[in-house]
């Protein structure tokens, strides 16, 4: 069994002396780091080469979930590594990465509900229609839909949250309404500060529109 696509703890509550410790916000420019980095490594490595630098990427963003205490941004980013290792690496041995990216997504959705615009939702509602059902993993329609639907309230003009949402529809046969959202992907801004990551995802854009156009 594989995953079909591609798309990866505990919170801190400390006492010191009495005085509640205030979390650490993960710095905007660690994050966009590790967003860029994300980006070179789905989308211009492959095979060994591209496992090694996810691995490596992981270790760079649990570190970033340490020093943060458990930010929901770097939660995010965190598990946004390990679904997409565990895209890379199909088979039975994905899905523990599937479901360390579940557990992540799942407290930071926790702790900030809209964190990244959505982002998280999105990608958790991904997951839950990309990975096998029971008995093998997690997945479910059902509660990607739902997630995806609350994503697009949050961020009702969000390029990925639109696409992803799409692409979920296509898969369920729903030709016209995958349409309307993939119009809608089209049409969204640009990601700040990542072009190869928004290059790519209008080219995948650009490949869903073309599978919809044979359904017309």
């Amino acid at each position: 069994m594989t995953i079909k696509k591609r798309l990866s703890s505990l919170i801190i509550a400390g006492l010191a002396s009495a005085t509640f410790i205030t979390p650490v916000a993960a710095s905007p420019d660690e994050l966009l780091k590790l967003q860029q980095q994300w980006a070179t490594v789905n989308y211009q490595l492959e095979g060994d080469a591209q496992l090694t630098a996810f691995s490596e990427l992981i270790e760079q963003a649990t570190k970033l979930v340490e020093q943060s205490e458990n930010s929901a941004e770097s939660l995010t980013w965190l598990a946004i590594a390990q679904s997409s290792t565990a895209s890379v690496k199909g088979g039975l041995g994905a899905l523990d990465f599937a479901e360390s990216a579940k557990e992540n997504l799942e407290l930071a959705i926790k702790k900030e509900e809209a964190v990244l615009d959505g982002t998280a939702l999105t990608v958790l509602a991904a997951l839950y229609h990309k990975v096998p059902g029971w008995p093998v993993s997690f997945g479910s329609d059902k509660k990607a839909e739902k997630l995806f639907k609350r994503a697009l309230e949050i961020s009702p003009h969000g390029m990925d949250q639109n696409f992803f949402y799409a692409e979920y529809l296509f898969d369920e046969g729903e030709y016209k309404e995958a349409q309307a959202f993939l119009t809608r992907a089209q049409n969204a801004p640009e990601k700040a500060n990542r072009p190869l990551a928004d290059e790519k995802r209008r080219e995948e854009i650009a490949a869903l529109q073309a599978r919809l156009d044979t359904k017309a």
